[in-house]
């Protein structure tokens, strides 16, 4: 079992060092919303690229990227977006799909 295992987190690195696919890991943990789950993957992500590169790149020394991304970590959001930034990534906001639908079913009223 150890060689799957071996084999499956080789292929996780390998395809986290694309940033599309590292969105899309990052999307998958974000849907959960446990900010856990996010700095879990956001440290996978990390690991990918390494963390000295990361460390050297945001200017952030590598005890503060670990303590960043441990599960019990609580980033600021300028240390998020410069780890974000480092593995080709950046934060963005979008309307929520509750909101979205609440939008295209509201009449809009000529303002006089």
């Amino acid at each position: 079992m150890k060689k799957v295992t071996e084999k499956y987190e080789k292929n996780l690195k390998e395809d986290l060092l694309d940033p599309v696919e590292a969105a899309e890991y990052l999307k998958a943990a974000l849907e959960d919303g446990s900010q856990e789950l996010f700095l879990m993957a956001l440290k996978d992500i990390a690991n990918a690229k390494g963390i000295s590169e990361i460390a050297r790149e945001t200017k952030l020394n590598r005890e503060n990227l670990y303590r960043i991304l441990s599960t019990q970590g609580n980033p600021k959001l300028k240390s998020l977006s410069s780890v974000l930034h480092s593995v080709g990534l950046k934060l963005s906001v979008e309307v929520a799909t509750q909101i979205k639908n609440y939008s295209a079913n509201k009449t809009h009223q000529p303002t006089s």
